[in-house]
């Protein structure tokens, strides 16, 4: 990991990793402050625009699979809200259609490989329903698009995605949360993401602008969450809890409450943020700033004070 030359203000910030064919470009940026002044970091894993030549090559149609798999500018939102809120954040930059951060080693759609051995292929069900239907580790198809690739990669590429990008991005996060347990005793992951509408927003039925997943209650403290859904009703804006998006491979791997370590993932519908295309920052983007920025200080006051009523308890 080496220092990034472009700081945000107050803001140490490194990088690390690669991205494979793209000479030079980080595969993630870390931002902190120093020493962090709430337990909180926000993680954006699927925002990434750094989309090399080659890449770009083996796609059947780059334009309509990049709008579709990227998290459309969710990083610009994570930027302005641990400006306003002190938190750390955690950008991935290498795209989602090189490699699912939100998906485990072992979720991939082995067929995509040309030189596979067939072991994977045959790993007796154990292939995640997602990789199966197209959205695994390396994305392979999209619903309007079909097939994203013109070729099966290698084994070599996929191991190179990996090792370049998927390992040092959670090496990233799990250290980032690390430290802020060290100076807190305990840490939340916000892990940010951007849906598609669910649904009409207007009347008795209108369909959640904002998703809250917690793993079924696995992995964050029932507290948090609470206060989570009672920061969007106080707004007025509608948020669904699990449904349709309850967390993945980023809340498996680094929420452990038990260890205190927590997360989220809070899903934000794209009309509310964007253009009616849904393609660049529109009309409510600094509204969901400021909601988004109340919503990481009122969690972590909450998590002060359940960390304090604990330590009394103890």
């Amino acid at each position: 990991m080496i220092p990034d030359s472009t700081l945000s203000p107050g803001y140490q910030a490194f990088s690390g990793g690669s991205i494979p064919g793209a000479e030079g470009d980080f595969a993630y940026t870390l931002f902190g402050r120093e020493p962090s002044p709430i337990p909180v970091l926000i993680a954006v894993p699927h925002a990434g625009r750094r989309y090399p030549p080659a890449l770009l090559a083996q796609m059947r149609d780059a334009q309509g699979a990049a709008f579709k798999l990227e998290d459309r500018y969710v990083d610009l939102l994570a930027r302005a809200v641990a400006r306003e809120s002190g938190a750390g954040l955690l950008l991935a930059n290498a795209p989602r259609a090189m490699i699912d951060l939100n998906r485990a080693p072992e979720e991939m759609d082995w067929d995509m490989l040309a030189d596979g051995d067939g072991e994977e292929s045959r790993d007796g069900g154990r292939t995640a329903r997602r990789a199966r239907g197209g959205l695994g580790l390396v994305p392979r198809r999209l619903p309007g698009l079909g097939e994203i690739w013109k070729r099966r990669m290698t084994r070599a590429e996929l191991d190179a995605r990996l090792a370049d990008v998927h390992a040092p991005y959670h090496a990233a996060l799990a250290g980032a949360l690390k430290a802020l347990k060290t100076r807190w005793g305990a840490a939340l992951l916000v892990d940010l993401h951007s849906m598609p509408p669910l649904g009409p927003k207007r009347g008795s039925q209108a369909s959640a602008d904002f998703v809250v997943g917690d793993r079924f209650g696995s992995s964050c403290d029932g507290a948090i969450c609470a206060a989570a859904f009672d920061h969007f009703a106080s707004a007025g804006r509608r948020a669904a809890h699990n449904r349709p998006y309850a967390g993945g491979y980023v809340l498996d791997r680094h929420a452990a409450p038990s260890r205190g370590l927590h997360g989220l993932q809070i899903e934000i519908c794209r009309a509310v943020y964007l253009d009616e295309r849904l393609r660049e920052p529109g009309p409510g983007f600094e509204a969901v700033v400021e909601l988004l920025t109340g919503l990481v200080r009122r969690l972590a006051s909450e998590f002060a004070t359940l960390g304090s009523m604990r330590h009394a308890a103890e």
